[in-house]
């Protein structure tokens, strides 16, 4: 696991940018403490920071030479196959100076060019340059589990894992107003744009090849999806048997490590799941969890205390203050190079922080509420497809719920707050629908916050083309497999996964996700959806597989996510932040947001119990980033 960044320049005015690379690099420090090193030559450089994982020894250092030194490869990942493959390789006459993942994939680079990326189990960001060719391959995971953002002019290509290091080559800092819009309604730049012009992430599964001018992009793997596809004599029984062997074997290629491992535990289905598995296959597994000691609402730590007694693990809880939260949280904002408003963002960092200090590696449980359908909008969606009156009693109830407080800081808003959105969907078709439950705030409340200057700004056909194509899967006489196939496209690499990695590699830390392994998605995906969700169960095939092997506390909880309580948070410890990122003469300078607007915005966060707390979070995030990267 490391960070990565590189320049290939078309001619010698890209080439004059070379001199970055060390800089570069540098950003990169934090996602690889372990070693840092480079390659360059007249129009191409790599630069590689590792954070040692497999084969520690200094000969797998990157970047990585073939034994013809034509070949020169930087990798951000971990290929969990590679034993096999090397094996595969060896058989064929190929010789290896190190244990490493990495020079297994070089040599079946070497080998079989694009054609390798589909022997693969793992996750990866990686380049390679063909200096006989002058050529650059440039590839991305099938999940989107790593990082790869590029930059291109007629001068030169430059590509890194973080925004932070791209921005190293001196390249321009243009504000994209679309990218904004719908960071303000997602909390995220979905897809593969960024909140700057001209910066691109590499989508899942996609990879490019660039020769001198040439530059090719193609897509090696796509989740095969449609319902002439689902398996119907699949027995419910027979999914669950091979749901856990998938599983069982995911966990097991995932514990491969030379350092020290653990695995995060919620108390939720999904970590306690892993945890379960990856316990029959070690006798001393180190779990983690997080809790709020002065939110009870939000702590469930019991929950983790019951799995982690049940299968004998190696528990350590991290129970948090207000005052814990306000001591990183400009630690985590100075990070982040992008805006990025999960809140859980900053929970989770200080698990990764505190985790890394005594494993290098965990697992989680992330994606398979994604692909198994676990959130209450797959019931939702479920219901409304299915009509009934229900659905139609909570149409009718949409006045009143407008007019009930709603926050997720408290049980009983909490459910107004779901009923609230469940009502106003169900008034959708099913493509708006699903761009309003994916978003945090609605399109008008964050175009309300724009100034009249900045909508002159906005493209509007370009805003509508990219709304369009992150709904385009979504029909009206599909199923909730539709929405999940969108989620794991959209939600997924640009919520969960880049959660996850910036967060966790910001500390030095490595994150496995078992769920996400690409045999398990593909399965998932040709399972009829009843065998996900159905009226009474979210997440029926990986809670009904599990039920004889978990507590059965577990199963008598409501499911809730990896939240932070932020209400108290924004009136104490935030509140000189709030005061100083809406101040009128920044906002003036800005030209971004109504100055009216936003001092009401500002009133209501510190006068008033009632808001939206994702609102108020993805505001300050792009306030706090505008102030670093853009403000002159």
């Amino acid at each position: 696991m490391c960070g990565i960044t590189g320049i290939y320049a078309f001619n010698q005015v890209g080439s004059f940018y070379m001199i970055n690379l060390a800089k570069a690099i540098d950003t990169l420090g934090r996602r690889g403490p372990d070693a840092r090193g480079y390659y360059l030559d007249d129009l191409t450089g790599l630069g590689h920071r590792r954070l040692s994982i497999i084969d520690t020894a200094s000969a797998a250092n990157q970047p990585m030479y073939d034994e013809t030194n034509r070949y020169v490869i930087v990798f951000n990942g971990e290929i969990f196959n590679y034993k096999e493959l090397k094996e595969e390789l060896k058989q064929q006459g190929i010789n290896f100076r190190t244990e490493s993942d990495t020079e297994v994939l070089l040599q079946y680079y070497i080998l079989e060019k694009e054609k390798c990326l589909n022997r693969f189990v793992g996750f990866f960001a990686f380049a390679i340059y063909d200096k006989q060719a002058r050529s650059l391959f440039v590839a991305r995971d099938r999940m989107g589990v790593k990082p790869l953002l590029y930059y291109r002019d007629e001068d030169k290509f430059v590509f890194a894992s973080e925004m932070k290091s791209l921005l190293a080559y001196n390249i321009p800092r243009e504000l994209d107003e679309v990218s904004l819009f719908q960071y303000l309604q997602l909390n995220y730049v979905p897809k593969d744009h960024s909140i700057l012009k001209n910066v691109f992430k590499l989508l899942p599964g996609e990879y490019l090849y660039i020769r001198e001018k040439e530059f090719v992009k193609k897509t090696y793997y796509d989740i095969s999806y449609s319902e002439n596809s689902v398996d119907r004599n699949i027995s419910f029984e027979q999914a669950q048997q091979k749901f856990l062997h998938l599983l069982d074997d995911s966990i097991r290629l995932r514990l491969i490590a030379d350092v020290p491992l653990g695995a995060f535990l919620s108390g939720g289905t999904d970590s306690s799941a892993v945890v379960a598995l990856a316990s029959r296959h070690t006798n001393y597994l180190n779990t983690f969890s997080i809790g709020y000691k002065d939110e009870p609402f939000f702590d469930e730590t019991k929950y983790a205390n019951l799995v982690a007694k049940k299968f004998n693990t190696n528990h350590t809880v991290f129970s948090l203050t207000n005052e814990d939260l306000h001591e990183h949280v400009y630690e985590m904002l100075d990070y982040l190079d992008e805006p990025f408003a999960d809140s859980s963002s900053l929970p989770f960092y200080i698990l990764s922080k505190r985790t890394s200090q005594k494993v290098k590696v965990a697992l989680s449980g992330d994606g398979a509420d994604e692909v198994f359908a676990g959130y209450n909008k797959y019931y939702g969606e479920q219901r409304i497809r299915e009509g009934g009156w229900k659905a139609e009693l909570l149409k009718t109830m949409y006045p009143l719920l407008e007019q009930l407080p709603k926050s997720r800081g408290g049980f009983f808003s909490n459910k107004v707050r779901q009923f609230h959105r469940f009502a106003e969907g169900a008034r959708m078709s099913p493509g708006e629908r699903y761009w309003c439950w994916s978003s945090v705030t609605s399109e008008k409340d964050a175009r309300n916050l724009f100034s009249a200057e900045f909508l002159k700004k906005l493209d509007e056909r370009q805003y509508k083309e990219r709304k369009d194509d992150c709904i385009k899967l979504i029909t009206p006489q599909g199923t909730v497999n539709e929405v999940l196939l969108s989620d794991v496209k959209m939600v997924l690499p640009g919520d969960m996964l880049f959660k996850v990695d910036m967060m966790s590699m910001a500390n030095g830390l490595e994150v496995r996700e078992p769920f996400l392994d690409h045999r398990i998605v593909d399965f998932a995906f040709k399972l009829p959806v009843e065998y996900k969700i159905d009226a009474k169960l979210k997440k029926k095939l990986v809670r009904e597989t599990f039920r004889e092997i978990l507590p059965v506390e577990l199963y008598e909880r409501p499911k809730k996510g990896f939240e932070v309580p932020l209400v108290k948070f924004y009136k104490r410890e935030l509140r000189s932040l709030i005061i100083e990122l809406t101040d009128e003469r920044l906002v003036e300078a800005q030209g971004i947001f109504d100055k009216k607007a936003m001092s009401r915005f500002r009133d209501q966060v510190l006068n008033s119990q009632y808001y939206d707390q994702g609102k108020v979070w993805s505001v300050l995030v792009f306030q706090y980033w505008w102030k670093r990267f853009l403000y002159k």
